[in-house]
């Protein structure tokens, strides 16, 4: 293995730190690592090309108040696969509260859980506002940059994706909403080359809908009228539409009106589905309503005769209560426990023509952040790729193979103290059929206290990795990931090898 150390960053976050998200499995890195011939057990196929890239919530500085695993500051690991060849770094995107927090030496805002008036920076980022904007939730590909949003709305920063530079904020030739931002899942048409967004505010419309195209201009904008302030996470689209949403889950009315932001799980009321024309206006909204809950992720869309299909992650119980069971950190946690708030894969059927919703589990197993073959956004999908959770804790422990077509579900555990990260597919080169390609994630190790990079036959799933790439160091456990095949990638394809497209 070949390493060099890029960077080191100066950490406050105590050495007794008790907290879980920010200790085990959650420790934080503060070096970040250039790495090639790296140690591989299995074999790197020859016809998988490209980079898996994923965020990670990685904190330097406590939230000043309560910290919340989301507050951390992004931290991007790139694998790159070529000519049967593997690569690793790991950067810190450097978001201006992460270089503004690094100038002071210590925190200046605090996290999502806490007071906003008790933050030192009156400026800020998010919804909610006064938050600093981690940049530490998504990471997508898009004109050939990587970009990364925040949990809540704010601003996309650019990355290459594959040396991880900070490229500075998407700018959209100044027609980037600064003021409200973007939600934290950007979708892209790998079809169109366009990327699809929603930003929400506490201001009138409340949320906001639009396109930028294969050129980084913003093309349209809309408006998308709520009933008030609303707390989406996530959006999807099909080939004529975009899919919005008007969850039951938002801050309590009456508490924002102190300036306060707790939230609340109103069964009463019936989620809410939009679709809208790609290019439509205001007017063109039709609203669907359906049974009462909260989708954290969509997995996809696509139309089908009269209906769209939409699939996502409904959850039997958004709100679960505290019933005393576990450590005081699991009870306080226990909005980021699949298994408490039962997130299962749902169908969602909006009859275009009569306005009706039908709706069904497609799963009984508790699985979320789902991942498809990103050739089929828009269009009909047969494959879903999930994860499994520790019970109690926002941990991934294994990866699901959910075959909607047939029902079939294929697993894989990692096993006791090992914990992935959101799976992405990778088509091969020349692939043939939806799942002809690899899964890919990052596993934190606690037995071994190392990090890899797993490998797997996508049709294979239950047989294990095919190829594990050893990090240079255990990595702290994360959520978004995404693929970018070489083809994506500026100067990857014209690079005689694959150091000249790193630049090394």
């Amino acid at each position: 293995m070949d390493i060099e150390v890029l960077g080191r960053v100066l950490s406050t976050i105590p050495d007794d730190d008790d907290h879980p998200y920010r200790t085990g499995p959650w420790r934080p890195q503060t070096t970040e690592w250039s790495a090639t011939d790296l140690v591989v057990e299995g074999e790197i196929p020859a016809d998988l090309d490209g980079v898996y890239l994923r965020n990670t919530e990685n904190p330097v500085h406590p939230s000043l108040g309560n910290y919340h695993p989301f507050d951390g500051d992004g931290m991007v690991h790139v694998v790159g696969f070529r000519d049967g060849k593997v690569f690793y770094r790991n950067r810190f995107v450097k978001t201006d509260g992460f270089l503004a927090e690094q100038e002071s030496g210590g925190p200046l805002w605090t996290g999502i859980v806490g007071n906003p008036n008790k933050s030192i920076r009156e400026d800020g980022w998010g919804a909610r506002g006064r938050l600093k904007d981690s940049s530490s939730t998504d990471v997508t590909l898009h004109a050939g940059v990587a970009l990364t949003s925040f949990y809540q709305c704010g601003d996309l920063y650019k990355l290459n994706p594959t040396t991880l530079e900070t490229l500075g904020r998407a700018d959209w030739n100044g027609q980037f909403p600064s003021d409200v931002g973007v939600s934290a899942h950007p979708k892209i048409d790998t079809r169109t080359g366009e990327m699809l967004f929603f930003n929400y505010g506490k201001d009138e419309p409340y949320m906001h809908y639009g396109v930028v195209d294969a050129a980084e201009q913003l093309v349209h904008y809309i408006d998308i009228p709520l009933p008030g302030p609303r707390l989406p996470h996530d959006m999807a689209f099909t080939e004529n539409y975009a899919i919005l949403n008007d969850c039951p889950l938002f801050w309590i009315p009456e508490a924002l009106a102190e300036g306060k932001h707790a939230t609340r799980f109103y069964p009463d009321i019936p989620l809410r589905i939009a679709v809208v024309p790609r290019r439509g206006n205001t007017s063109d909204i039709k609203w669907f309503e359906a049974d009462p809950t909260f989708v954290l992720h969509f997995v996809n869309a696509y139309e089908e005769g009269e209906e769209i299909v939409l699939d996502g992650f409904y959850e039997d119980n958004p709100e679960p209560a505290d019933d005393g069971i576990g450590s005081a950190y699991q009870r306080a946690f226990r909005f980021l426990s699949q298994e408490r708030m039962g997130t299962r894969l749902h169908r969602w059927r909006l009859n275009m023509r009569t306005g009706t919703t039908r709706e069904e589990h497609l799963s009984d197993l508790v699985t979320e952040f789902g991942m498809i073959n990103a050739n089929h956004g828009g269009i009909k999908h047969r494959y879903t790729y999930a994860a499994q959770a520790v019970p109690g804790w926002f941990l991934f422990s294994g990866l699901v193979k959910h075959d909607t077509l047939t029902g079939k579900e294929e697993t894989y555990s990692f096993g006791e103290g090992i914990y992935g990260s959101e799976t992405a597919m990778a088509p091969r080169i020349g692939s043939t059929c939806e799942d002809d390609g690899y899964l890919i994630t990052i596993i934190s190790d606690m037995n071994r206290d190392i990090s890899e990079c797993l490998v797997f036959d996508a049709q294979r799933l239950s047989d294990g990795p095919i190829a594990r790439v050893r990090l240079p160091e255990r990595v702290s456990s994360g959520t978004h990931s995404t693929w970018a095949p070489g083809s994506d990638i500026p100067d990857w394809n014209t690079a005689d090898k694959m150091e000249d497209a790193l630049g090394l």
